[in-house]
């Protein structure tokens, strides 16, 4: 049975930093990414990480790039997101996420984590 677990939200003023952690059991994924939810808006995307043999590429959202890093550790199953000079736009849910193909919107993905709160004050 394959589960993605997050941890590492919380609070954090503006400008803060906090990284995320989502660590995948059941099997391995190509693709490990994040997505966020604010009250009240549709689930949006964050960025991703792909690996492919001894390549990894990341692809950002334009309103996290330069801001948010995603890294993944392939013998743990895990991906993290790595937040900088958070921004109270930044609350939301975030949900990891994981499938075999680009996960450049929410329908592709086949595996979503149960979400943790990301709150930041200004």
């Amino acid at each position: 049975q394959v589960r993605l677990v997050e941890s590492g939200g919380g609070l954090v003023q503006a400008g803060g930093s906090l990284t995320l952690s989502c660590a995948a059991s059941g099997r391995s994924f190509y693709f490990m990414g994040w997505f966020r939810q604010a009250p009240g808006k549709e689930r949006e995307f964050v960025g991703y990480i792909s690996y492919s043999g001894a390549t990894t590429s990341t692809y950002y959202a334009d309103s996290v790039k330069g801001r948010f890093t995603i890294s993944r550790d392939n013998v743990k199953k895990s991906v993290y997101l790595q937040m900088n000079s958070l921004k109270p736009e930044d609350t939301a849910v975030y949900y990891c996420a994981a499938g075999d193909v680009a996960l450049v919107g929410a329908n592709r993905v086949d595996y979503w984590g149960q979400g943790t709160q990301v709150a930041v004050s200004s």
